[in-house]
């Protein structure tokens, strides 16, 4: 075997590692930056315990339990908090971050969510929402808080 295929070969795997890694972080919409108590993700019929710095995909379910808290960090730079007793979904995230356009919906099933809009809702005001059981909140300021008994 020559030397160049000695090198490609040896490259190949990390190259293929690469592009895992790359088309997975493309996935992320956002990450815990805080989690407090009892607080899980819901992903893909999986429930594991949250931890700091996890990476969030669009289609995740959190579920803080009665002394739990969670803080999220969107790739927009929204802020989501999560109190006690919260079921969050996020829904739907596309971000293009040279533009700033895109479309953020997430849902509040129950519990409180405490959002500081980032640059998807200073562009576009009407590409976030967030649903409750009752109504559909689209976003007109920069914050606000949604409370579901």
């Amino acid at each position: 075997m020559n030397t160049l295929s000695r090198r490609l070969r040896r490259g190949l795997p990390l190259a293929l590692l690469m592009a895992c890694v790359a088309a997975t972080a493309a996935d992320d919409v956002g990450q815990i930056k805080v989690a407090k108590g009892q607080v899980l993700v819901d992903r893909n019929g999986q429930s594991f315990p949250a931890q700091v710095g996890m990476a969030l995909t669009a289609a995740d379910t959190l579920k803080t339990g009665a002394d739990g808290t969670v803080g999220i960090t969107m790739r927009d730079n929204s802020l989501l908090s999560a109190g006690p007793n919260s079921v969050l979904t996020l829904d739907r995230f596309e971000f293009d971050p040279t533009t700033h356009q895109g479309r953020f919906e997430s849902g509040l099933q129950r519990g409180t969510l405490a959002v500081v809009s980032g640059r998807i809702a200073k562009q576009s005001p009407q590409a976030m929402t967030v649903r409750t059981p009752s109504a559909v909140l689209a976003v007109r300021g920069t914050d606000f808080v949604v409370s579901v008994p």
